[in-house]
């Protein structure tokens, strides 16, 4: 509704907006094709177009999609293979910004709509730019072992052990101007020391891994913009050192980081084993502590999005700060009734929100939840109405502002796809249906018909990215979801509310125990829909392009509210189709050529030295649809493929197998191998340098990969044509130059005799394999 104007004048500036433009429309379309007496049809399809176009300008439906272009711009950004300007797109964002000012001003709509979709795009474009040059820090080149001091940011602690967050003071052997601000590493064994302490210990240290296959997770990127230039383990005992000067936000974290493991340790220890670390995962956003088995478990039955603090977290803490201020101001008549104290109760609810975000650790979708309620309470304030959907579009410009790294995440998209979707089904009338009733007979049946279809929608509206991302779907999502909610947001969450309240007072522990029945139910209907048959259904990998068809439709059918919304089900269906068809690699190798995978004549996937990468092997794996692990499917040194195809052999020079078109196929792991397998293979696959002695061989490998290619090119993909040839997919493609991921430049390491382990700067910390699987853990929707 326009501001101003009542129900009655909205209803009919949109009557005279729609038959306006709808003759319009028809004359042009008659004029257009030179055609007499245009006939009834176009004439009606004409004036149905013009009705939803005023449709959604009476609704003010276009601002929704400001954010759409802001993320396309952030896409343009991050597609680019060599770092671009900042000036150029702030230059264009501006000129496009004033360019829909003077179009609106002058009246001209069409004209103003174009120039600020381009100006957002732009936007976006410069944004990421920025976001760039603000958290460029130095990261490591090559992994090396030394020793450092450096202030503990967080300790997150994990069943054996922790993880720590590191902002180095000093490292032995490394240039200031090249030591990384902060390092991520695993300890053995509890720490005797918490966040904020200043420590010594020797360090085992590589680079962020990249990518273990074409478009796959690259840690690399997202270490990148945590300003994390390395990860590895500690290697001796921790000495606590001099405290060391570090800047303000350190302390910061550290403190809020003290006051979470505090929490967790109280909520565990008052509830104890897994139901412990689960209740505190739902209070703190500390999962570490729980058992992988439990996780996927939760993965399996669609409902590890209750871990993950976002929308009805937010909801609780927001509301209990308003409603105990706002009581508690009602017992005083004198200020009740003199001054607006429900304002007063929302500005500390806004206060308690963002607190609660910080305290939490400020995930995508805590951000996204945080910004919404930010908006709703500040409706209150100024007395406007707090329109949803807009709400979400204003909390994605700003999580893409702050951070546009987050687009490329399955978090953002998982997070923001299903409030949309369950935002446009309550716009669709369905609240009025349920919600605004008075409770006639049935009630009971309509609420539990509300939370069904929106548990339906939200899941059908993540599953694209579930399937792109993670390469598997929870088939009984719908089953678990409505067993474990009802006990989430009527036990364990008013109980995780009200004991955090208690803690101040040390009274939480009766509390936490009542949240533990709650949690102790929920993990049960989790295992039970985890056990039915088929509950977790294999997606092989597709490209982005059908991701971005899929995504696409799905914007049209929640962002547009008339009847032309429907058209988003064919990019949907088209989207599909394209994934569907996606052709799988017959080759892959990872990023330092040590594991190597190819398709056998059954069509699975036969690995070569699988154990040297199980992360990877995995990776392969879950994108192609096959439900091994890489205990059953790796080969033994000296043996056959564990699968009962005699396809592949291995010893300690390599391994080698047949492609199902004849060819064959060597991994060469040693040097003295090197030359006998140039002259006799038709594909090569090597962690060391091969091109000098294969120039020198007899025949030649009609495909060779070796230190050189995979120091250029990364983890590959392997097609073999329908000519006999092969095309590549690689992570880095030849140019690319980012800040996360450089182009190699140093000269690569001389051949060892006895080195099966060389990647492309030269060494390997197998840890780094260990951090990229703890980061592949999905964050569902909300």
């Amino acid at each position: 509704m326009e501001a101003g104007g009542g129900p009655n004048r909205g209803g009919e500036a949109f009557a005279t907006r729609a038959n306006s433009l709808g003759r319009g429309l028809g004359q042009g379309w008659r004029l257009g094709l030179g055609l007499r007496g245009a006939g009834a049809l176009r004439e009606a399809l004409a004036r149905t177009c013009a009705g939803w176009i005023a449709q959604e300008t009476h609704e003010r439906r276009f601002f929704l999609w400001s954010p759409v272009f802001f993320g396309l711009g952030a896409l343009a950004y991050f597609a680019a293979d060599r770092e671009p300007a900042l000036a150029p797109a702030a230059f264009a964002a501006g000129l496009l910004a004033l360019a829909a000012l003077r179009a609106r001003a002058a009246g001209r709509v069409w004209l103003m709509r174009a120039c600020a979709a381009g100006a957002f795009l732009f936007a976006g474009f410069a944004c990421a730019t920025m976001r760039t040059a603000m958290v460029e820090a130095p990261a490591l080149e090559r992994a090396t072992a030394t020793r450092a001091t450096a202030y503990v940011e967080s300790v997150d602690m994990r069943p054996g052990g922790a993880r720590l967050h590191l902002r180095i003071v000093e490292m032995e052997g490394v240039a200031p101007e090249r030591t990384p601000e902060r390092v991520r590493v695993s300890l053995r064994g509890a720490p005797d020391f918490e966040a904020g302490a200043t420590i010594r210990a020797a360090l085992r240290l590589s680079p962020p891994p990249r990518a273990s296959e074409p478009a796959g997770y690259d840690f690399s990127r997202d270490a990148y913009f945590r300003r994390i230039g390395a990860v590895g383990s500690v290697l001796s005992r921790v000495e606590i050192a001099p405290p060391a000067q570090v800047p303000l936000d350190a302390r910061l974290i550290a403190w809020i980081d003290r006051g979470r493991n505090a929490l967790t340790a109280r909520i565990v220890a008052s509830i104890g084993g897994t139901q412990g670390a689960v209740a505190a995962s739902l209070v703190t956003g500390k999962r570490g502590l729980i058992p992988e088995e439990t996780n996927e478990t939760l993965r399996a039955a669609g409902i590890y999005h209750v871990v993950s603090i976002s929308g009805l977290h937010m909801v609780l803490a927001a509301g209990m700060f308003m409603w105990s201020v706002r009581a508690l101001l009602a017992c005083a008549p004198a200020i009740a009734l003199r001054f607006p104290i429900k304002k007063w109760a929302a500005a500390t609810a806004m206060v308690g929100a963002v607190a609660y975000d910080l305290f939490s650790g400020a995930e995508v979708a805590t951000e996204r939840a945080m910004v919404m309620m930010l908006v709703i309470l500040g409706a209150v304030l100024f007395d406007r109405p707090a329109i949803s959907m807009r709400n979400l579009a204003i909390a994605a410009l700003f999580v893409l502002a702050r951070e546009p790294s987050t687009l490329l995440g399955p978090s953002f998209q998982m997070s923001f796809a299903a409030v949309a979707a369950m935002i446009a089904l309550f716009e669709k009338g369905l609240s009025n249906r349920v919600f605004l009733r008075e409770a006639p007979p049935g009630a009971f049946e309509r609420v539990a018909l509300a939370m069904v279809a929106t548990t339906l929608v939200a899941g059908l509206s993540t599953e694209p990215f579930a399937s792109y991302h993670f390469h598997r779907v929870s088939a009984y999502g719908l089953v678990g979801n409505a067993l474990a909610l009802p006990l989430v947001e009527f036990i364990v969450m008013p109980a995780a509310a009200v004991g955090v309240v208690a803690s101040a007072f040390g009274l939480d522990a009766p509390v936490w125990r009542l949240m533990g029945f709650g949690v102790d139910a929920m993990l049960q209907a989790a295992d039970f829909v985890a056990r039915l048959p088929g509950a977790v259904q294999h997606v092989p990998a597709f490209g982005p392009g059908a991701l971005a068809l899929m995504t696409l439709g799905l914007l049209w059918l929640t962002l547009w509210r008339s009847a032309m919304r429907w058209f988003g089900l064919a990019f949907a269906i088209v989207g599909g189709a394209l994934a569907l068809d996606a052709p799988r690699p017959d080759l892959i190798a990872d990023a330092r050529g040590s594991t190597v995978a190819f398709r056998g004549v059954d069509g699975k996937l036969v690995a070569l030295n699988g154990q040297a990468n199980p992360f990877a092997l995995a990776q392969w794996l879950a994108a192609d649809a096959d439900p091994r692990t890489p205990r059953n499917l790796g080969v033994a040194q000296n043996g056959l493929a564990q699968n009962g195809a005699a396809q592949a052999r291995c010893d300690a020079q390599g391994c080698v197998g047949r492609l199902p078109d004849g060819r064959s196929l060597a991994l060469v792991l040693r040097l003295s191998a090197l030359a006998e397998d140039c002259g006799r293979a038709d594909v090569l696959v090597t962690p060391l340098r091969a091109r000098e002695i294969c120039a020198g061989a007899a025949c030649q490998p009609a495909l060779l990969m070796d230190a050189a290619h995979f120091a250029a090119r990364g983890a590959t993909h392997a097609f073999v044509a329908p000519e006999g040839g092969f095309s590549l997919r690689t992570v880095r493609e030849p140019g690319l130059d980012r800040p996360w991921t450089r182009a190699p430049r140093a000269t690569l390491p001389a051949n060892a005799a006895g080195s099966g382990s060389l990647d492309e700067e030269g060494g390997l910390d197998r840890d780094e394999d260990a951090f990229a699987r703890e980061e592949r853990a999905p964050d569902l929707r909300d």
